[in-house]
């Protein structure tokens, strides 16, 4: 098959090695400096090279808050049978974007990020495909994803948005609340360290990722629960409320299990 990679980022550099022994794969990106390490692959800079390679599938792996306009730029230069596809991590107007196109498509997440995540191992990882949209190009994914020993999740575009906002906005919010009031510890415990890898791991992410995550419209109600629990836990504190503390404790063990 003939796959377009937009973007030469770290997750299009990913697809591009994982893709190019199988396929016939080029990588198109505007600043040709970042091409310069692809390997076994064509690498593109320009409009015109796209047309004439008339790829059967496009993988946009550039930043969500580029996706769109991308898809605006290369679409006339597509052919009409061309399968569009996004990993994006935020959902939210692609449906309507991608019916608005006329086109074949297929969304994704790959629930790792390159800079956190094990690339060589991602048998504990998770990839969400959406239900909605081309099935032949479901199938690739579906395929592609098995290969890499991946759990494979299928969500509607707004139930991916939901589980997103829930399954990282709330990991990313505590390790952000973590990180702000942070203070140099010369004898940290286990738990203080083991919190402190976390946050580095966190906080090593690309910053239009981080916002992209917190971005996500279901992400200010996933908050305002934090607030409230945080709220509850203060009372009791300020209480010294032991029965309320251990009603607290079991709640939240149960919660884990």
């Amino acid at each position: 098959m003939k796959i377009l990679i937009l973007g030469a980022g770290k997750m299009g550099s990913f697809f591009t090695d994982l893709l190019s022994f199988d396929h016939e794969v080029a990588v198109y990106d505007i600043d040709p400096k970042k091409l310069r390490f692809m390997y076994n692959t064509m690498r593109f800079t320009s409009l015109d090279e796209i047309k004439e390679f008339r790829p059967e599938l496009v993988i946009n792996a550039v930043s969500l808050k580029y996706t769109l306009s991308v898809f605006d730029t290369v679409i006339p230069y597509l052919p009409d049978m061309c399968v569009l596809s996004d990993i994006s991590s935020v959902k939210t107007g692609f449906k309507e974007y991608y019916e608005k196109t006329g086109m074949r498509y297929v969304s994704t997440h790959p629930m790792f990020g390159p800079t956190f995540a094990n690339l060589g191992k991602l048998a504990t990882e998770n990839a969400i495909i959406i239900s909605e949209g081309d099935f032949m190009g479901r199938c690739f994914f579906k395929e592609l994803y098995s290969r890499l020993g991946l759990n494979i999740c299928e969500y509607t575009f707004e139930e991916h948005d939901k589980t997103v906002a829930y399954s990282l906005s709330i990991p990313f919010i505590s390790t952000f609340t973590f990180a702000a009031v942070m203070k140099h510890q010369d004898a940290p415990g286990t738990t203080f360290k083991r919190h402190m890898k976390i946050a580095q791991g966190v906080l090593s992410e690309d910053d239009t990722l981080l916002r992209e995550i917190l971005f996500n419209p279901y992400t200010k109600h996933e908050i305002e629960n934090i607030r409230k629990e945080m709220k509850e836990l203060i009372e009791i504190i300020d209480n010294r409320d032991e029965e309320h503390m251990q009603q607290y404790l079991t709640k939240i063990r149960n919660n884990i299990k």
